[in-house]
């Protein structure tokens, strides 16, 4: 194997530099495009982790958006596992 690799021209190792640099972005790119298919680019998600007991934490604004926001995460859940579920089902009916 060493003789092979010195048996290569000089500057060959940039070719293998730019195979990497292209492997990382391609992974960049499907990393970024599974986050927005998986909606992970949500600005309201600081504010699932209040609950009632931390209404006299925050401004009336602010627990209103949160519990807002904490209905609308509740309804697309249950969307997504109904979603799954009638997946299942249709997957094990086949």
């Amino acid at each position: 194997m060493t003789e092979f690799m010195q048996a290569l021209p000089d500057g060959w190792t940039i070719y293998l530099w730019m195979v990497a640099a292209g492997g990382i972005i391609i992974a960049a790119i499907y990393g970024i495009r599974w986050a927005y298919k998986n909606e992970q680019f949500d600005e309201d998600i600081k504010y699932l982790v209040f609950d009632e007991k931390d209404r006299d934490k925050m401004s009336p604004e602010e627990f209103a958006k949160s519990q807002a926001v904490n209905a609308a995460q509740e309804k697309r859940r249950a969307e997504v596992l109904a979603k799954q579920r009638a997946a299942r089902s249709a997957e094990q009916g086949s």
